[in-house]
């Protein structure tokens, strides 16, 4: 079937006399045939020939081109109403949406949901997918116009109602009210996308319309296998976002329905339990035309809308790329962190940004995914222009390390501050409970660790992880790093955003999402990877994440080998207490810090290490004692001795420790160590100087 040839006859058909209320015996009888020929049109199973095909249209009151093209439906005079789910007949009452608490109302958690699920839904795959935040402010006439096309009188004494009871929805509701009522204002924000498939599917059956429109908790897209979400909790951030709970939809559909695919709109609207003259309703509401079936009788069911009527709603597309309008009615940011349009504005930006910044950039290995833009009007005029978010501009180091590995530009140690290191990271995957075992911890998963230099000081030092659609999952700041390290940022790309191919990527996709709670913020422990995977799934989630340590240090080691020309085996680590030392009640402000550190291997096997210290303002002189120790996989890391240890500038080295003079800012020492303490040759190890305070505090 194409759009052009409209749908199958019998689906047509069947619609068009429900539409027209004329039943199956009526057409046949006016028609002079049996009910069972209709009935064969109705399933498809035969087709009328060309004269009763013109008289079907003469009974439906169209053209007889309409019958043969089946492109639009027969022009009735139902009208757009609200159909109010009726109360529950056991007595049962939800006063409010309990999915709608799983988010909080803030715009950065709708920025990151709603566009999450704008990606999962890509259509053409050679595209990105366009997403744009308008935030539209209307007021007077404007506001009249589109509260008539909504029908606000009819939902008014439903609102009154919900707003009259002492429950939390209700109280949100009676604020929102009288302040639509004091103001005469309210803040619509349209999300749309392009280049998705759009809500298509049957009204009530499976589908994705069904699953946005008419179920919580249904996570029904296509593209599962990478998709970012899995629980269907995300939409419901839409109507969080709104103060009347009311979100209207337009949607143009990549695949046709009805044999149409453009403006298939409807509202839906949800509100706690409430009487109203005398009637209980449960609480959702949706906005369409009555459905004229036996099956669903006055249910309001989505339609094909005409231009005038989306303009009135604030619903137009600009272009007939597949995908959908979502206009949340009320919007606000219960965060209280953006209080004006140009802070609302400047939020969508920051939030695009930093949760999808991966998703918007592109090289020669994949494209970029993603487009994101942002604007904000006033009753039509606009008040801050179109602006496109750019993933350079919000966080460079990180957008310039990925563009890097998509463009194969990586090298495995960094010689310069701009060029991006790039390894492999283990993930073992426990095998299913159903599925047959593996030897071993499972099925090893080679993830993509990169990282590069970054001048931003607040954000330094830190992994940015993500799979899928490279949607950014966790930030961790990796542990046990070496003091004096260069500022650096990393990015860890597993599953699907690795952009591999093989079993293991899949497996490893499932398996990480799995472990993600419903704000997909985090991989850790969660009852779908408990009850779904062997023992041991838990396990191989934070051997993971200690992998990730890892293989940061691993690089930053050897970006500090090469800086300073040391050998490829040596990592310096300095620790210092962190509190400081202390005499009586007085305390020192800050913490001693690294400024240079130098270490060599001399032919005997000892490490020379050389340490010039920085440090703050101080009443009290400074006791501290460096221990020299060596790096090992697991378990305790071993002492080894000093065979010397002397001061250099400003300190003294009394029974092993140093002693610095109250008022010095700046201290050096050097140490070697004894090769007969080593549990293992020098040239085969890695030394750590952990500077501690020393015992009996300061002197």
């Amino acid at each position: 079937m194409s759009v052009e040839q409209g749908e199958a006859f019998g689906p047509w058909l069947g619609r068009q006399l429900r539409r027209a209320t004329i039943s199956q015996a009526e057409l046949a009888k006016r028609l002079g045939i049996t009910r069972a020929a209709v009935s064969a049109w109705i399933v498809g199973r035969a087709e009328p020939r060309d004269e009763h095909k013109r008289m079907i249209a003469e009974i439906l009151g169209i053209d007889p081109e309409a019958v043969t093209n089946r492109t639009s439906d027969v022009s009735t005079n139902l009208p757009l109403t609200w159909h109010h789910r009726p109360a529950h007949a056991d007595g049962g009452r939800e006063y409010g949406n309990a999915a709608a608490f799983a988010f909080n109302a803030d715009l950065s958690v709708l920025a990151r949901e709603a566009t999450q699920n704008s990606l999962d839904e890509r259509h053409d795959l050679t595209r990105p997918v366009q997403v744009h935040y308008t935030l539209h402010e209307i007021s007077g006439p404007h506001l009249d116009k589109f509260l008539d096309t909504l029908r606000w009188n009819e939902l008014r004494e439903h609102y009154d109602a919900a707003a009259g009871k002492n429950q939390k929805v209700s109280r949100s509701l009676k604020a929102a009210l009288e302040e639509l009522d004091r103001t005469r204002t309210t803040l619509l924000l349209r999300v749309d996308d392009y280049n998705a498939a759009g809500l298509t599917g049957p009204e009530y059956s499976d589908g994705r319309f069904a699953a946005v429109v008419r179920r919580q908790l249904d996570s029904h897209k296509e593209s599962s296998r990478r998709a970012g979400g899995s629980y269907g909790l995300g939409k419901v951030t839409l109507w969080a976002t709104s103060k009347f709970g009311l979100v209207m939809m337009n949607s143009t559909l990549s695949e046709p329905h009805e044999g149409r695919t453009e403006r298939r709109v409807i509202g839906r609207l949800d509100l706690p339990w409430r009487t109203v003259d005398d009637e209980a309703y449960a609480g959702p509401a949706w906005f369409g035309e009555p459905d004229t079936s036996l099956e669903h009788p006055k249910v309001s069911r989505s339609w094909w809308a005409d231009e005038e009527t989306v303009r009135d709603l604030h619903l137009e597309r600009p272009h007939s790329d597949a995908g959908t309008s979502f206009l949340i009615v009320g919007a606000y940011d219960a965060s209280g962190d953006a209080a004006s349009l140009q802070d609302m504005h400047e939020k969508l930006v920051r939030s695009l940004a930093d949760g999808f910044w991966a998703a918007m950039v592109g090289g020669q290995r994949a494209g970029a995914l993603l487009d994101a833009r942002v604007t904000t009007m006033r009753n039509g005029q606009v008040l801050v222009p179109e602006q496109r978010v750019d993933p350079y501009s919000r966080h460079p180091a990180l957008s310039r390390a990925l563009k890097a590995y998509l463009d194969n530009d990586t090298v495995p140690e960094r010689t310069s501050g701009d060029q991006v290191a790039q390894t492999d990271v283990p993930l073992f995957v426990t095998p299913l409970l159903n599925a047959p075992r593996v030897e071993g911890k499972g099925t090893e998963h080679r993830a993509v660790l990169l990282l590069t230099a970054t001048d931003d000081e607040e954000r330094k030092n830190r992994v940015v992880c993500m799979r899928g659609n490279r949607m950014t999952i966790m930030e961790r700041r990796p542990r046990e790093l070496p003091l004096g390290t260069d500022s650096f940022q990393a990015v860890l790309l597993a599953g699907h955003a690795t952009e591999n191919d093989g079993d293991d990527v899949q497996l490893a996709e499932d398996f990480l999402r799995a472990s993600e709670p419903p704000e997909h913020n985090k991989w850790d422990r969660t009852e779908e990877l408990t009850s779904l995977y062997r023992r041991g799934a838990l396990s191989r989630i934070d051997d993971f994440k200690e992998e990730i340590d890892r293989a940061v240090r691993e690089l930053v080691g050897r970006r500090e080998t090469v800086t300073r020309g040391g050998p490829a085996v040596l990592q310096e680590l300095l620790r210092l207490n962190s509190g400081g030392v202390s005499t009586g009640t007085r305390r020192a402000q800050g913490v001693p810090t690294v400024r240079s550190i130098n270490a060599r291997l001399d032919d005997t096997g000892a490490w020379h290490v050389d340490v010039d210290l920085k440090l703050p303002e101080a009443e009290d002189s400074w006791l501290l004692t460096p221990v020299a120790k060596f790096d090992v996989r697991s378990g305790g890391r071993p002492a080894v001795e000093w065979s010397l240890l002397t001061a250099a500038d400003n300190c003294q080295v009394e029974n092993g420790n140093l002693v610095i003079p109250a008022g010095t800012r700046s201290a050096s020492f050097a140490g070697v160590t004894d090769p007969a303490s080593h549990p293992v040759r020098g040239k085969l190890s890695r030394l750590l100087v952990d500077v501690q305070k020393a015992r009996g505090g300061a002197r």
